[in-house]
């Protein structure tokens, strides 16, 4: 029976994740997970696909609080508590445009140095909200600074096909994914309709499309053509997206997932 591998949180978008045992639901997706977002001096949001060198950021939220780390760069910090007080500023992800919290210059300056060229970390205040506007989303489905869902899915399985077919393997970090899953086919999670695990129900999204950050490597910054290359000889849809992990939305919004948990496919 499928079993819940591993669970991975990425505090700020683009930046550095970490595994966890177990991780709580909240309504946006795994607690902590996105819910910080660097942006440009406009408010457009900045991610590797552009900026490789986010890959590098090491964040860690404890007590309120947000800590950056970077090689030869101070460790910096920052109060991630967003109050009344603090300033709001409308950023862009993708097509939406939400209210979000500055956290400040001091870590503005620490990122534009690190980035070289000018950013600022914002954070998801209070009053955050932003519906899910895909086909497959319903009302009460929402996202955090995520491309467009709360939770992507892959399987150990679907990485050692491709990996199969590659010259050198790559790690699971390539893609990202919050929630890894163990002892199914390749591919498996492409067919989940419904699944459970534990108090949790997952719907299907539809299929992640992948991007240039794939062919990052996420400690050296070096880019190649693959796995994209190898990708699209396989894995490309009729739309020209190449494929790879699937999208899902939890239906309520709570729950705790944990590392080694079944998976049960209820469609």
């Amino acid at each position: 029976m499928p079993s819940v591998a591993s669970l991975h949180i990425h505090p700020i978008k683009s930046c550095r994740g970490h595994d966890v045992s177990e991780a709580a639901l909240d309504r946006f997706g795994l607690a902590g997970d996105r819910r910080f977002l660097v942006v440009d001096e406009r408010g457009q949001f900045l991610t590797q696909r552009t900026l490789p060198r986010l890959a590098l950021v090491e964040p860690t939220c404890a007590a309120g609080t947000i800590t950056l780390a970077a090689p030869g760069m101070p460790v910096i910090e920052v109060n991630a508590t967003p109050s009344p007080d603090t300033p709001r500023l409308d950023v862009v992800i993708w097509r939406d445009t939400v209210v979000a919290a500055d956290l400040g210059s001091a870590v503005a300056a620490w990122l534009g140095a690190w980035l070289g060229r000018p950013a600022r970390l914002v954070a998801m205040p209070p009053e955050f909200s932003r519906p899910i506007r895909k086909a497959t989303g319903r009302p009460g489905d929402e996202s955090a600074f995520s491309d467009a869902y709360p939770l992507l899915v892959l399987s150990e399985a679907s990485l050692a096909e491709l990996n199969g077919r590659l010259e050198e393997p790559l790690p699971m970090d390539r893609f990202r994914p919050n929630l890894v899953v163990r002892d199914c086919a390749a591919f498996a999670e492409d067919t989940w309709r419904r699944i459970r695990i534990g108090d949790v129900v997952l719907r299907a999204a539809g299929a992640c499309a992948r991007c240039i950050v794939t062919t990052t490597d996420q400690h050296t910054l070096e880019r190649g053509k693959e796995p994209l290359r190898t990708l699209a000889q396989y894995r490309r849809s009729k739309d020209g997206d190449v494929n790879f992990g699937q999208n899902y939305i939890h239906e309520i919004k709570g729950g705790v997932l944990r590392v080694g948990l079944p998976v049960e496919v209820l469609e």
